[in-house]
């Protein structure tokens, strides 16, 4: 998965420009049918990294759902992204 993530990043110019990096904390609810929904940033690193963790979440393929003794269940999710600038 981390490596999809990484091929789908765009990092802002704005932050390569001001050398931010950091780790974002995302959350999302995965539905029973395996959409990703509610996307979230719990612990954020600035307003362009934050906004590109949330497209790259949004762009996910569907997820197998949560189970439970009862079927399926709707599950939340708390992902962190890297940003970190290469070298």
């Amino acid at each position: 998965m981390m490596e999809k993530v990484q091929d789908v990043m765009v990092y802002p110019e704005v932050d390569i420009e001001m050398n931010v990096q950091g780790k974002v904390y995302i959350s999302f609810i995965v539905e029973k049918d395996g959409s990703v929904s509610n996307v979230e940033v719990e612990r954020g690193v600035s307003s362009t990294i934050d906004r590109e963790a949330k497209r790259i979440v949004k762009s996910f393929p569907n997820w197998k759902p949560g189970e439970n003794a009862y079927g399926k269940v709707r599950t939340r999710v708390r992902l962190p992204l890297n940003f970190v600038l290469s070298l």
